[in-house]
C-alpha cells in the first residue's frame, strides 16, 4: 500500500471514531489507544475504495474512546480527506451520534 494511500486509511479511521460521546470509565492508555486506533484503521480500509462500512468497522467506530482519536486528528492528516460529510454519515450509519459543532483535534463537525 503506498504512502499517501497508508495516510488516508489512517486519517478516515481516525476521523471515522471522532463522533460520539459514550467512553469508557477509566481512560485507556497511550498504547491502548494505539492498538484501538490500529485496529480501526485495518477494520475500515475498504471504505477508502467506496465500499460500506463492515460490520466489524462499524464495531470500531462504536467503541473506540473519542479521548483516544482526538488528539491524533492533526491539521496535517485533516488535510488529507476531503470528503467530511461522507464520513459522517458514514459514522451515523453504523450507530454512533455525530455531535453538531463538536471539536476534536483539528476538525469541528457539522
Amino acid at each position: 500500500m503506498g504512502l499517501k494511500l497508508m495516510a488516508v486509511v489512517r486519517l478516515v479511521a481516525l476521523v471515522v471514531f471522532t463522533a460520539g460521546m459514550g467512553t469508557a470509565s477509566a481512560a485507556p492508555t497511550a498504547a491502548q489507544c494505539k492498538e484501538m486506533r490500529l485496529l480501526g484503521v485495518n477494520a475500515c480500509k475498504a471504505v477508502l475504495i467506496g465500499a460500506e462500512p463492515s460490520s466489524e468497522c462499524c464495531h470500531k467506530i462504536r467503541v473506540t474512546p473519542i479521548e483516544c482519536v482526538c488528539p491524533a486528528v492533526t491539521p496535517e492528516r485533516a488535510v488529507i480527506i476531503r470528503n467530511f460529510p461522507r464520513v459522517f454519515q458514514m459514522i451515523e450509519s453504523c450507530g454512533r451520534r455525530v455531535p453538531r459543532h463538536y471539536k476534536c483535534g483539528s476538525i469541528t463537525t457539522p
